[in-house]
């Protein structure tokens, strides 16, 4: 039986096509905020009214990169919300939302790409900031007219690597299912999570960096009719660190999501994420000087000079993601997504090699190969 690395040889050599990406749409809540006004409604809502704990939230909120945010609320009844305490009332208000900007997101990327509901053979879904059953994808298939007999792939738990880990379950899917149209849709309504009763730095820094958004993206199998310009799902690669499952995640409880968020997370990036994309380029007879497109989730400051520091990067590498945090925050699994629709607007030249990369709750780290 062939190896894996056989395989992928062979798939380089006669330079058969995968699956590729033919259109991404975001869709953003109407209720935008500069920076220093969320600052102000955060000082009210945590335990850090003193001035001592105002210093520490400026301090926390100038260094975030981040200059405007989309909130699921108007910040006044986000505020509201956040003394409630009332985990039943914020998840209605999250599925509410995630209805609305998943609908947005997914119609506008299959009206891009020129496909009709119908045609979409399979729905990959991921989200982990709110709670649904049926799920997001399973309520909107009926309300967007996707087929009754369309094949179902919700995901949660990924956190912020949830947009690489569904781009590879979309390539997984079409390379399996080639002549097939296959779609994902990512959701995240961060600041509905934020804990008024949590004081700690972790609750602190997340309240800075995090923003509310949906993209979707369509994909074709390499026999699929109809391909353009977008990029190609070259290949997969997954890490997960052992013993690091209390670094990034959730503390689910009657009190909601509470953010696990360790300092490490930058020098895990750092020690990690080098591996990782060793890993995967080898296979591909690659090093990361010929990357011409980096697509790196949007972490933050200190996790930007971790992936620059690891992987000998060039600070203008991370351009579309210090653009992406800047103008919406760190959306979690919609980042990625968010940042490859800008890289889509403005391609590399045709047939070099990109690299999208995001990190989330495991310690995970997920990879995607493309080829431009």
């Amino acid at each position: 039986m062939p190896t894996r690395q056989a395989t992928h040889d062979r798939t380089r050599q006669s330079g058969a096509a995968g699956p590729q990406v033919v259109a991404i749409r975001t869709a953003f809540p109407p209720y935008q905020y500069r920076q220093e006004e969320i600052l102000a409604a955060l000082a009210r809502t945590t335990l850090l009214e003193s001035e001592t704990g105002a210093l520490v939230l400026r301090k926390i909120h100038a260094n975030s990169g981040v200059e405007t945010r989309s909130l699921s609320l108007p910040l006044e009844k986000l505020v509201e919300l956040a003394h409630r305490e009332d985990f039943t009332e914020q998840n209605r208000i999250w599925l509410d939302t995630a209805m609305e900007l998943g609908e947005q997101a997914l119609t506008g990327a299959l009206r891009t790409a020129g496909v009709r509901p119908e045609e979409v053979d399979a729905v990959i879904s991921t989200t982990v900031t709110g709670l649904a059953v049926p799920s997001l994808e399973a309520r909107l298939a009926h309300r967007v007219g996707l087929r009754p007999d369309v094949k179902r792939i919700p995901l949660f738990g990924n956190g912020c690597a949830g947009g690489a880990a569904g781009l590879a379950r979309l390539h997984d899917y079409l390379l399996a299912h080639p002549g097939q149209v296959a779609v994902l849709l990512a959701v995240e309504l961060c600041t509905l999570a934020h804990q008024r009763a949590d004081g700690s730095v972790a609750n602190i820094v997340a309240g800075s960096l995090f923003g509310d958004g949906a993209a979707a993206v369509v994909a074709f199998g390499a026999r699929r009719g109809g391909r353009t310009a977008g990029p190609e799902l070259v290949d997969t690669h997954s890490l997960l660190v052992p013993g690091t499952e209390d670094v990034l995640g959730w503390d689910i409880g009657s009190h909601g999501f509470r953010i696990l968020l360790s300092p490490e997370v930058p020098t895990l990036t750092e020690k990690h994420l080098p591996t990782a994309v060793q890993g995967l380029l080898a296979r591909h007879e690659l090093s990361p000087d010929q990357i011409a497109s980096w697509i790196i989730h949007g972490g933050g400051p200190k996790v930007f000079t971790g992936v620059q520091q690891a992987l000998g990067l060039q600070p203008s590498a991370l351009e579309l993601t210090r653009r992406s945090v800047a103008e919406r925050g760190n959306l979690s699994s919609v980042s990625v997504l968010d940042i490859l629709h800008a890289a889509m607007e403005t391609p590399p030249p045709a047939n070099t090699p990109g690299l999208v990369a995001a990190m989330g709750p495991g310690f995970a780290i997920e990879l995607v190969l493309l080829r431009w």
